[in-house]
Order: structure tokens, then sequence, then C-alpha cells
């Protein structure tokens, strides 16, 4: 099953369309319809969507993947999610930028209304999905796109569906639209979490390639009525403005913030000052391209003995302060393909064979600071296989650090205003965590 939507400049024209197929085999189609669609404003031919699957066959024979694809003087404009095809089409010179971020929009509010987002989910909820269509555009405007939003007027009841009847949301309304009125909590709270994922790449002789930090800020805010808040942080573009260069200091790179944050205001003095939205939100993301040590490093030795048996050694050692521990740890080691009768020897841990992976996963449940651990795996290895010089995966590794940050960054103050003048309460938590942490090996 596929999506496919229509739009234009503006956001602009837009019908959106949702096809059934069933494959035959990896090119041919079985059944091609459309399942539900939405024209917006109607000056591209709503036939024009039964070319876009022969085209993406054509291309996908060939060899090619395009994101976008013509026919004539319309483009397609598409987007794959789970067994859904999500199709925009234009004959203008359209913003491409905002036609995909739409795309990916639609995917978001429907997998919030869903749960999955998926051939049965749609067929299941016709009434439901074009009301969110026609809620998020207009004419070919995008309009509320916050799921938050939607579900205070368009809810769903098992496959029903029911609207308020002639009330209009406040957060429609209001100058913040993010927000509404009224909310009301018997314990004035704001939780605060710092999570910092690391990228590293380390080649076989042990330097590492590159690395950097991928950050996120997230509030889980329970404030009543209209609070304004002010976050301050360990900012080295900020303390170089106010002259107070002391300190660790992070200088954060590639900052994008929620539609909440008053972005003059940080433009001219690096203030973080909005009102949030209640519950769960990220609040900003940012990047530290810095040198990152490798906190958990790894080395390997894998001997193979006349195409009969391999054994793997492999250390692994914290690298970080040994007041923090390392939770959930995975090495996953891959293995040859022809490999069995597996057995494990490790000084913590445990260690499994996944076949289907080709892999060896060894979980440490409390990895702390500082210490080092082994982990030997025997294997037989039935047929002779040519040795694979070229191409071998890498050792990969997953974690998650409590209270800790790599950058150093710092939540320095949160500042809770709110007319009423309650007392609030802000909690903070660090957490570090891997990213696409990959150790290559020349073993």
């Amino acid at each position: 099953m596929g999506i496919a939507g229509e739009q234009k400049q503006q956001m602009g024209r837009a019908s959106t369309f949702i096809y059934e197929w069933n494959f035959k085999n990896p090119f041919f189609f079985s059944s091609n319809e459309v399942l539900i669609c939405r024209n917006y404003k109607g000056d591209v031919d709503m036939s024009e969507i039964d070319h876009f699957l022969p085209l993406l066959t054509q291309q996908e024979e060939e060899g090619l993947t395009c994101p976008v694809i013509s026919h004539g003087n319309v483009h397609f404009m598409w987007i794959k999610h789970s067994n859904l095809y999500l199709v925009a089409t234009t004959n203008k010179n359209s913003n491409a930028s905002l036609v995909y971020s739409f795309l990916y929009k639609l995917v978001e509010v429907f997998t919030e209304y869903f749960k999955e987002l998926e051939e049965e989910s749609i067929q299941d909820n016709f009434v439901v999905v074009y009301e969110l269509l026609d809620e998020l555009m207009d004419f070919g405007f995008p309009q509320t796109t916050d799921s938050k939003i939607l579900q205070e007027y368009i809810t769903q009841e098992g496959n029903k569906l029911e609207v308020a009847k002639t009330k209009v949301p406040t957060t429609v309304t209001n100058a913040v639209s993010w927000r509404s009125e009224g909310i009301k909590y018997k314990k004035n709270e704001v939780f605060i979490d710092v999570i910092e994922s690391i990228n590293v790449l380390v080649n076989a002789n042990g330097n590492v390639m590159s690395s950097d930090i991928v950050g996120s800020i997230k509030l889980k805010t329970m404030l009543s009525g209209m609070p304004e808040l002010r976050l301050g942080l360990n900012d080295r573009v900020l303390f170089a403005l106010t002259g107070r260069d002391k300190g660790k200091t992070v200088a954060m790179e590639d900052v994008k913030f929620h539609q909440c944050v008053r972005l003059s205001r940080f433009e001219s003095d690096r203030t973080i000052s909005f009102i949030p939205p209640d519950g769960e939100s990220e609040l900003m993301s940012y990047r530290i391209n810095t040198h990152v040590k490798p906190l958990i490093w790894i080395e390997s030795v894998i001997e193979k003995f006349s195409h009969s048996r391999v054994e793997i050694m492999v250390k692994a050692k914290g690298q970080f302060k040994k007041q923090s521990v390392a939770n959930n740890v995975e090495v996953r080691v891959p293995v040859p393909s022809d490999a069995d009768s597996p057995k494990f020897k490790t000084s913590t841990g445990h260690a499994k064979y996944v076949p289907e992976k080709n892999l060896v996963v060894w979980t440490i449940k409390s990895f702390p600071g500082g210490k080092e651990f082994l982990m030997r795996a025997h294997f037989g290895l039935p047929s002779v296989e040519n040795d694979e010089a070229e191409g071998k995966p890498p050792i990969t590794v997953k974690f998650e650090i409590p209270y800790f940050t790599v950058s150093g960054i710092q939540v320095r103050y949160m500042k809770i205003i709110e007319k009423s003048g309650y007392q609030a309460l802000p909690w903070v938590r660090y957490i570090t965590q891997s990213g696409d942490y990959q150790l290559r090996t020349n073993t």
C-alpha cells in the first residue's frame, strides 16, 4: 500500500492518494488501486498519479532511486514509510523542502493517531484520515500540523470520529498555538532531559577517523497557566558576549528550536525564552563537532585455524570517569557466515550467537568506568571459505551512561515566571548514549 500526496506551490495545490498493491515479484504489481485521495486545488489531473508506480518500478529495475520522478511536466516527490508511499505532485517550481517536510509531518501525525501507519490502519480509519487531511492543509496551505492540537478536536474512539460541535480549541485561535489556556496542576514541575548521542568511527589501526556529538534537550512540563520559562546553558557565545568566559563552556552548532522559543531573543542575547507546550516536547537539538575519545574501547583478536575453527577474543574497557556506570552495554562482533557450534566464556555479562545476523552479542548490564572485561568465543567452521580481506563489518557498541555528558553541557538555571506567582520545581537529568559507534578491525 502507499500514500501519494499531490502538492504544489504555496505548499501548493495538493491532492493526497493512498494505494494498495501486491508484488508478484520485486518489479511487477498484481493490483494498483487508489485507496484514498484528497484533492486540495485540482489543477493537476488526478489521473497523473497512475504514472507514479510504473515510473518508480522502472527506476528500481535500472538500479536508480531518486526522490523526484517526472512525467511530462508533472513531478512526483515521494517518501516511503512501512508499506506505504506518500507522494506529492506538482507542475510548478515548488518549494521541495516544504513539500517533504509536510510529507514527514503526515507520517508523524498519523503515527500519533494510529500507533502504526500501515495499510490496515488507513483502511480501518478512513473517516479520521479524511478529517486530518482537511485540517492539516487548506487550499494548498499547511495549517495545523501539531498532533496534540489536532487531538483536541479530532478524537478517535475505535473507528469512530468525534468532532467538537461548535467549540474551536483555544490552541487554534490564541497567539500561543502550541498550548491551551486554563491548564491546572496540583504540583507544578518541569523535567529536563539533556541527551547526547556519541558518533564515533575508529579505523583498524585504532585511530579515531570521525566523531561528533548530537544532543537534544527534552522537556516534560506540568505547569499551570501560561508560564514564561527561561533556560540558561553554559553556552560559549553567551559567556563571550557577557564577558564571563570562565570555566567549562560549550560551542553548539546546528541549533534547532521548537517553535515556542523566541528566536529574536536568542539571536540578540542568546537567551532561551519560551512558553512551553504542555506535557512532553523537544525544546532544542544541537551538534558539537569535536574530537571524542571513545567511551568504551574495544580490542579484538580473531584467529582462524586451518578453516576448521575460529577463536575470538574481545576486550572492552570503560574510558570514562570511575564515578559513572554504563548501562545495558551491547558489543556486537561480526563472525564468519559459516560459523557454528558456539562456545563462550565471559568475565562478566553473557554472550549469545545471532546466526541470522552473523553476530556475537555480548551484553553487560552494568559497566563501571575504568573497568576492563573479556569475552572469548569459539566457533567451528564446517566449510572452507576464502578470507574476506575487504568489506568486513565493524564491531559496534551500544550503551547508555546516566548523569553524564561528554560535551560538558550544563543547565545553569531554569526560571519559571507565571502571573499567579506559584513556585515550581525544575528537575534535570543528563544522559549520554551511543549513536553510530563503530570500531573497524583488521583481523
